[in-house]
């Protein structure tokens, strides 16, 4: 085996928050590659809007840059365990891992998923501790806990040797002693260049490239973005993709793209140990092999872990169907949803039994919120159904997905919170108490048992709470676990919302929508007080009469709706309730619409 010593691949894996973005910039602007009078935005390589807006990395990027004359392909991962799948993926484009770690958080679930992906491929990792100009940093206590999590993930030897670095990434500084302060991320440079090895390759072996990432150029057409791990590849050249089911098909490479900054840049050819993307191959998916044309030798597929939840996602057939979107019909939405099965292999996309309904399955509750937002965002109408835990049954036995539930909380609200998880079927593993205020709870608790509780949890805690969960594999069925306890409050009726209506409606619960909405019977315009459906007339009007009233009018006194954003409305529908998702709306509604049939 020879090795490529001017080229580096190294992914940055972190839980959500802890600054790999961020860090990811500083690195780029000390390589030299923009100018100083250059207008870059903050958190460049989150480029969806999405990402920008939530603050989460959602999809896996790479960029490059140069450090004394070797070629650092730098991967930005997910940090949170929905987006798992494109962990496992850039697991598999690099040679080394930089875990990033809060200095006052220390390592959190996501941390701890994606360092086991890392050390399970056998990946040497360089552990950077971030944020150490936070007022609450305790670094020496981090390492330790960091020392602790490389043990229980039954780390070797040779891994637990890992070097350390101190870094403030907002001001671009790394140190390797607390005691010194740093002035740039040469250390962390030099660290990269010393411990990530070289690409290893074999001389007398053909082509091998395997496409992680899938993306799409409006002159090329579709890109597949992987690493080469033997021989080469050329423009023009033709080339044989080996598919899942081991048949060959043979393609043509019509252009070649190396990666240099945040830019894709055309070149000739590339050999082992390179990232690249190539067009000109249209029928490839995630994990299958690009190989010599004579003689195609596969590499291993990548392995994704299962799905634990799904929904139903179907056409939008309500009165107000098609006045808000361009893509209305199942046969789009069908299309659309087969697209991201392609691209994303984290998502499961099964037709069922009526031609206008398809079974989205996902890692969780946030992957398919950001699909749908996506989709939204895109001019897609649809209705959803309510999440629901995928089980298995094995040896007459049914299973379900467990999480792995880690909370940050104030000590004043340990009460409200145990209380709550209790029953949900959640056991208790682990509480800390750091002696800064805050305690960390850790508990074992069913998948099925989180839907719905986030934002009763930022309720309880003033939202000052921290929730992160991570799969923890299948176990017994737990039991019942009871899902929102009011009912809701339903238009008997088309219209408008009034005042009025409004007014004398608020005594029985919360309101959903102010006056001048247009309604229709069967949507959902508030929750009920008490645990059953009510029908309401949310359009009534103030008839006016001739006669005079011993009292004056009384202008009515509204509370300001509860307005519920995308995830706020998954979590409170159930199983007869469906979620309309429009372009500019969100309505909830009762899968039967007409009141006769509902009761």
């Amino acid at each position: 085996m020879q090795q490529r010593e001017n080229v580096r691949n190294i992914a940055i894996i972190a839980h959500v928050d802890h600054g790999k973005t961020t860090l990811v910039d500083a690195m780029l602007w000390q390589s030299g590659l923009f100018r100083q009078n250059e207008s870059v935005p903050e958190r460049i390589m989150d480029s969806i809007d999405l990402e920008r807006e939530k603050g989460i990395t959602i999809m896996a990027k790479n960029t490059a840059i140069t450090y004394r004359g070797v070629h650092i392909n730098i991967v930005d991962t997910p940090g949170h365990a929905d987006f798992g799948s494109e962990v496992e993926r850039t697991l598999t484009l690099v040679d080394g891992v930089l875990l990033l770690v809060d200095a006052a958080e220390g390592p959190l679930p996501q941390t701890r998923f994606v360092l086991k992906k890392a050390l399970e491929a056998g990946l040497p990792p360089i552990v950077v501790i971030n944020k150490i100009d936070r007022s609450d940093a305790r670094p020496a206590e981090v390492l330790d806990e960091i020392y602790d999590l490389f043990i229980d993930l039954e780390a070797t030897e040779d891994q637990l040797e890992f070097p350390v670095l101190y870094t403030n990434a907002r001001t671009g500084t790394a140190t390797t002693k607390l005691a010194e302060p740093g002035r740039s991320l040469e250390p962390l440079f030099e660290t990269i260049l010393t411990t990530v090895p070289a690409p290893r390759f074999d001389p007398a072996a053909g082509l091998q490239f395997r496409g992680a990432m899938l993306d799409w150029d409006d002159y090329v057409g579709r890109l597949v973005i992987g690493r080469i791990f033997n021989g080469r590849v050329r423009q023009a050249e033709k080339v044989s993709v080996v598919h899942r089911d081991g048949a060959v098909e043979h393609a043509k490479v019509t252009v070649l793209y190396g990666y240099e900054g945040l830019k894709r840049v055309e070149i000739a050819e590339a050999s082992a140990g390179e990232l690249v993307a190539i067009a000109g191959i249209d029928a490839i998916e995630i994990g299958e092999t690009v190989a010599d044309a004579e003689a195609p030798q596969a590499l291993p597929l990548i392995r994704i872990d299962e799905p634990t939840v799904s929904m139903l996602f179907s056409a939008n057939v309500s009165p107000m169907a098609g006045k808000e979107g361009r893509f209305v019909t199942s046969p789009q939405l069908r299309d659309r949803l087969m697209r991201e099965r392609r691209v994303n292999v984290g998502i499961r996309v099964e037709e069922t039994d009526s031609p206008d309904t398809f079974r989205v399955s996902g890692r969780g509750e946030l992957q398919l919120a950001i699909l749908i937002e996506m989709m939204r965002r895109e001019g897609y109408e649809l209705e959803v159904g309510k999440p629901t835990i995928i089980t298995r049954t094995e040896n007459g036995q049914t299973l379900e997905p467990m999480e792995y539930l880690v909370i940050d909380i104030p000590e004043e609200h340990i009460g409200a919170v145990t209380q709550k998880i209790g029953p949900r079927r959640g056991a208790m593993a682990k509480m800390v108490n750091h002696g800064t205020g805050r305690v960390r709870l850790e508990y074992r608790i069913p998948a099925r048992g989180l839907i719905g509780y986030r934002t009763e949890f930022l309720t309880d805690t003033r939202g000052t709470g921290l929730l992160n969960h991570l799969f923890d594999g299948w176990d017994a069925w737990q039991g019942d676990i009871a899902h929102r306890q009011n009912g809701a409050l339903v238009a008997d009726r088309g219209g408008r919302a009034t005042a009025y209506a409004i007014d004398n409606l608020q005594a029985r619960g919360v309101m959903f929508i102010g006056p001048g909405l247009e309604v229709y019977e069967g949507m959902i315009i508030g929750e009920n007080a008490r645990d059953n459906d009510l029908d309401v007339n949310i359009t009534k009007e103030k008839k006016l009469t001739n006669m005079r009233a011993s009292t004056a009018d009384e202008a009515a006194k509204i509370t300001p709706p509860r307005v519920m954003n995308l995830e706020q409305n998954l979590e409170w529908i159930r199983e007869d309730e469906l979620l309309e998702v429009t372009p500019k709306s969100l309505r909830l509604r009762k899968r039967a619409m007409r009141g006769r049939r509902r009761f």
